[in-house]
């Protein structure tokens, strides 16, 4: 029941979506238009501009929670997101040498050289930890995500230092947005989160095991390599596809699985099926309230995803340090 209520919230807040905007659609004509094309200029807002804006937010939330969930397991660390095992800082990267070195302008041309420079990030980090016991996998891990992304933060401001013109491109894409991103953004994401997805929620079930530890499970029967390697493997899937496509979007991996957790508890079986939802909802809120809040402009999907982050951010930070005292 809980989980309905959940996707129906996703499907009001995918209504009110396709609805709001520099120009307001009312919700009735939406929902008219949305099945028949009449041709009307309502009709080419809706199913042209908002659709696959409002689609690829819904994927992307999705994603990026579904992968903060399994980030969170395979490290142990309730702080960790996405971002920590250098997804961002790679696609970034790729991005600019892409603009810079070959031209691209579009976000069609660049999508796959950040999907790439995610993924071979991924990979160098994981490379990194592949050697280290099972008590140490999880802090090296973050140590070497956090190394990489310093590093290639510090060339992606070099190129964008001496390159103005690729710098004028890449600032659109690196703040994270929804906008102008079309069918083709998310018709080279789809696939790789739904492949993501469905390794992630087949891990249910071990990622629990996990929980108590590459000790226990391996006495448990866990093939804690495996499991660890499967995980990390949707990570990249997910994280590599929404990066790609919409931008580097922060907080949303952060934030959802631990508003789930207060609500759900441990068990990371419907931690992981409740995070599909609530990332979409979370991302079409802060998508919604882009559009509204400096009319007849808008903020990105990313900066507001990260007035909402930050504050979560530093209350777990120091809930965690009280706990500890």
């Amino acid at each position: 029941m809980a989980l309905a209520v959940c996707l129906a919230v996703v499907v009001v807040l995918v209504l009110v979506s396709l609805g709001v905007g520099a120009r307001s659609v009312p919700l009735g004509t939406v929902w008219q238009v949305l099945f028949h094309d009449d041709g009307s200029s309502d009709a080419i807002i809706v199913r042209q501009l908002r659709l696959p804006r409002t689609v690829l937010a819904v994927a992307v939330g999705a994603a990026l929670a579904l992968s903060g969930v399994v980030m969170q397991a395979i490290t142990r660390n309730p702080l960790a997101e996405p971002g920590l095992v250098g997804v961002n800082a790679g696609a970034s990267f790729a991005v600019v040498v892409a603009i810079s070195v070959f031209g691209v302008t579009t976000v069609s041309g660049y999508i796959w050289f950040a999907f790439g420079g995610a993924v071979l990030a991924a990979l160098a980090v994981y490379s990194l930890t592949s050697g280290a016991t099972r008590s140490s996998h999880h802090t090296r891990l973050v140590l070497a995500g956090a190394a990489l992304a310093a590093s290639l933060g510090a060339c992606t401001g070099v190129l964008t230092l001496f390159d103005t013109a690729a710098f004028d491109s890449y600032r659109f894409w690196v703040v994270g947005s929804l906008e102008n991103r079309g069918t083709q953004a998310l018709a080279a994401a789809v696939p790789f989160v739904v492949a993501g997805a469905l390794i992630a929620l087949a891990l249910g079930p071990a990622l629990n095991a996990l929980a108590l530890g590459d000790e226990t499970g391996a006495a448990l029967g866990l093939r804690v390599a495996w499991v660890r390697a499967a995980g990390f493997l949707s990570i990249m899937l997910l994280c590599g596809a929404s990066t790609a496509a919409a931008g580097p979007i922060g907080f949303v991996g952060l934030v959802v699985p631990h508003a789930l957790r207060l609500l759900l508890g441990p068990d990371l079986r419907w931690l992981l099926v409740f995070s599909l939802p609530g990332g979409a909802a979370l991302l079409l809120v802060s998508d919604i309230a882009g559009r509204v809040v400096v009319p007849p402009g808008e903020l990105e999907a990313g900066i507001v995803t990260a007035f909402i982050g930050a504050p979560v951010l530093l209350w777990l930070v120091v809930r965690r340090a009280e706990v500890r005292a």
